[in-house]
C-alpha cells in the first residue's frame, strides 16, 4: 500500500475532543479527528472499497505542495527581515513585506479559507509567479520530460530535496511537474478523470507558463475535494461511524450466518420428529445464537461485542480502537440496539422449537 503521506511543514493538528457531530471531510483531510474516521482509515477506503485512491493522493500531494511553497516564502520572507533578502526585485521584496507571517496549517479547499489566508495564498502565488522561476527544459516533443528523482508520488517526505533542509525555488517546480506528470496527463501512470478544461489549463500553466505556485492546482484540488465529498465520504461515515465491519468480513458473515441457520433449523426438525426431550432440545439455542448474531451483523454492518468493547475493523480480521468519542458512543447505542434484535429472535426461534410437542414419526 502507498503510505499516506504527511504534508511538509504541516504541524499535526489537535483532534477536537469536545466535537458532538459526525467530523466533515475538510477535517479528516486536515488530521482532525481519531480512529475509526481518521485519514488513515479514509485512505484505506478509498483503496479497498471506493477504489479510487489516486484522488485522495492528487489531493494530498497538493496540499503537500503548498505546504512546500510556504515554507520557501517563509524563509525568503525571515530573509527580507533581516536584510539580507535572497530575491531579485524590489517588487517582491514589497510583496514578502507586506505577506504577513505564512503560519504553517492544513490545506483545504478554497471555500473553507478565511479572508486572511486567501489573501496571504494570493500573494505568495504572485510572489512566486514574479520571481525568475528555473529554466523549464524542453524535449523534442515540446513537453518537459518527468524528473527522474520524483517519478513516485511519495518520495517526497522531509522537508526539502536543497541542502541543509531548506526549500530550494527547484523543489517547487519539481513538486508542480511531479504531480502533473503522476496524475493529469493523459496516460499518466495514476491518471485521475477531471474535466478537460481543467486538465488543459494546468497543463499550458506549468508546461508553457512555467507556472509552479499553488493557485495552479486550485480548480482541480477544490473539483477533486468536491468529487470526493459527494461521492465517498457518505459512504465512508456509514461504514466507519454507524458500523465497525468491512465488505469481505460481511459477506463472510453472511454465509456463516446462513449455514447456521440451515443447521439449526435442520436439528430442530430432526428433534422435533424424533420426539427428543426438551432438555436436549435447548441444544438448539447454540446453532441459533450464532446464525442470528451473524446475520444481524450482516444487516446492521455491526459487531455489537466489538463495539462495546470499543474497537472497529479496518482491514480483514484488525481491528484498531475506536477513539472518536461521539462514535464511540454512537456505535455503542447501535450495538445496543442490535444485541436487543439477537437476543429477541434468537429466544422467539429457540422458545418455539423446544417447547414444540415432540411426534415421533
Amino acid at each position: 500500500m502507498a503510505e499516506a503521506h504527511q504534508p511538509v511543514t504541516t504541524p499535526s493538528p489537535q483532534p477536537d475532543l469536545t466535537r458532538n457531530r459526525l467530523p466533515t471531510l475538510f477535517e479528516v483531510l486536515s488530521r482532525r479527528t481519531l480512529p475509526p474516521v481518521d485519514l488513515f482509515s479514509f485512505y484505506i477506503y478509498m483503496r479497498d472499497q471506493q477504489r479510487s485512491v489516486d484522488y485522495l493522493d492528487f489531493w494530498l500531494d497538493v496540499a503537500q505542495h503548498m505546504s512546500l511553497c510556504r515554507h520557501y516564502v517563509r524563509e525568503l520572507r525571515r530573509s527580507v527581515l533581516v536584510g539580507t533578502p535572497d530575491i531579485q526585485s524590489k517588487r517582491s521584496s514589497a510583496i514578502l513585506e507586506n505577506m504577513g507571517d505564512l503560519e504553517p496549517r492544513a490545506a483545504g479547499p478554497s471555500m473553507y479559507a478565511t479572508e486572511k489566508e486567501k489573501d496571504q495564498d494570493a500573494q505568495m502565488s504572485a510572489f512566486l509567479r514574479e520571481g525568475h522561476p528555473p529554466p523549464i527544459p524542453q524535449s523534442d516533443s515540446g513537453r518537459m520530460p518527468p524528473n527522474p528523482h520524483f517519478s513516485n508520488s511519495h518520495d517526497v517526505t522531509t522537508d526539502s530535496n536543497s541542502p541543509a533542509h531548506t526549500v530550494a525555488r527547484q523543489d517547487i517546480r519539481a513538486s508542480a511537474e511531479k504531480i502533473l506528470y503522476t496524475f493529469l496527463l493523459p496516460g499518466a501512470e495514476r491518471e485521475i478523470t477531471l474535466p478537460g478544461s481543467i486538465t488543459q489549463d494546468v497543463t499550458t500553466s506549468i508546461e508553457e507558463y512555467g507556472r509552479d505556485d499553488p493557485e495552479v492546482f486550485d480548480v482541480a484540488k477544490d473539483y477533486v475535494f468536491q468529487a470526493m465529498e459527494r461521492d465517498a465520504f457518505p459512504g465512508f461515515l456509514r461504514m466507519k461511524a454507524l458500523g465497525n465491519l468491512i465488505p469481505p468480513t460481511l459477506i463472510m458473515r453472511l454465509i456463516v450466518g446462513l449455514l447456521a441457520m440451515f443447521g439449526g433449523f435442520w436439528s430442530a426438525f430432526i428433534l422435533i420428529f424424533l420426539d427428543k426431550s426438551r432438555e436436549t432440545r435447548c441444544w438448539l439455542i447454540l446453532p441459533f445464537t450464532i446464525g442470528v448474531y451473524l446475520l444481524a451483523s450482516y444487516q446492521y454492518s455491526l459487531d455489537p461485542i466489538m463495539a462495546l468493547i470499543g474497537f472497529s475493523e479496518y482491514t480483514p480480521f484488525n481491528f484498531s480502537r475506536i477513539r472518536e468519542p461521539y462514535v464511540r458512543k454512537l456505535l455503542a447505542k447501535r450495538a445496543i440496539m442490535v444485541l436487543a434484535v439477537t437476543a429477541l429472535v434468537d429466544a422467539a426461534l429457540c422458545l418455539l422449537f423446544i417447547l414444540v410437542p415432540g411426534k415421533r414419526l
